[in-house]
């Protein structure tokens, strides 16, 4: 998602750093309008170079609690004032029913979790949260997802699932509407079976379906999106998870 949301946001003018732990990556960061910094959360240094800015936004898969301790110290050194820390609705708990932003439905346990709760308690800058479902587009179709002989587990459960597009779209939002301390859902309006869903994204690569397995004790989640609707009047663009053409 990095290089897609660098381009949109130097497309709507802002001037835009990104970093990445991979040096050879820097001219296709610089192709896509942005200056690129080395940034790596598992060794951090001195990055007040790359923090001179107002909002950071934090697109980072690593669970380093003690990497993303360091970082928030770093932050708070800096003129950042607001944080847009992407996280995953992974962190709830599953209880088999739909599950909201603002009822305390989070697994605790969770690492995830855990450094949510490290942005949300600074007093040095604000921090929403973006929980975004499993990300899929034409570079991740979701018939690739499970190949060479892989068979699906819990297959009769629901997906929760977002594209890349409202991912953008939701961020975009955020920041058109300064909407700072909030914790936010992404995640698509349709929540077929793995069965279902799956099925379909082969059919449209014109492969067979994959193997499922048929578990009776199934445990799920069912992601609300409702918030991000009724509090940023966002639309989405891809709602029916069974109607995306890749």
């Amino acid at each position: 998602m990095g290089l897609p949301l660098a381009t949109q946001l130097y497309k709507q003018g802002f001037h835009v750093k990104a970093s990445t732990r991979h040096r050879e990556r820097f001219s296709e960061i610089a192709t896509a309008g942005a200056s690129a910094f080395y940034v790596d959360i598992d060794q951090l240094s001195d990055i007040q170079e790359f923090l001179h800015s107002e909002i950071l936004i934090i697109n980072i898969t690593s669970k380093n609690q003690t990497g993303f301790a360091d970082l928030i110290q770093q932050i708070e050194k800096s003129p950042i004032q607001k944080v847009l820390f992407i996280s995953s609705s992974s962190v709830y708990q599953n209880l088999n029913r739909e599950v909201s932003e603002d009822e305390k439905a989070e697994d605790h346990s969770s690492v995830l979790w855990h450094i949510e709760q490290q942005f949300q308690a600074s007093q040095h800058f604000q921090t929403t949260i973006l929980r975004f479902s499993g990300l899929i587009d034409k570079r991740r179709h979701p018939g690739r997802f499970f190949r060479n002989g892989r068979s699906v587990p819990q297959a009769d459960a629901p997906v929760n699932l977002i594209h890349l597009d409202d991912c953008l779209g939701i961020i975009n939002a955020i920041l058109q509407q300064q909407a700072w301390g909030e914790i936010f859902n992404g995640c698509a309006d349709t929540h077929p079976t793995k069965r279902e869903f799956y099925s379909y994204a082969r059919q449209l690569m014109g492969l067979s379906s994959p193997e499922f397995d048929s578990e009776s004790d199934i445990k799920y989640k069912i992601i609300s999106n409702q918030k991000v609707k009724r509090k940023l009047n966002y639309q989405f663009q891809h709602p029916d998870l069974i109607k995306i053409n890749f």
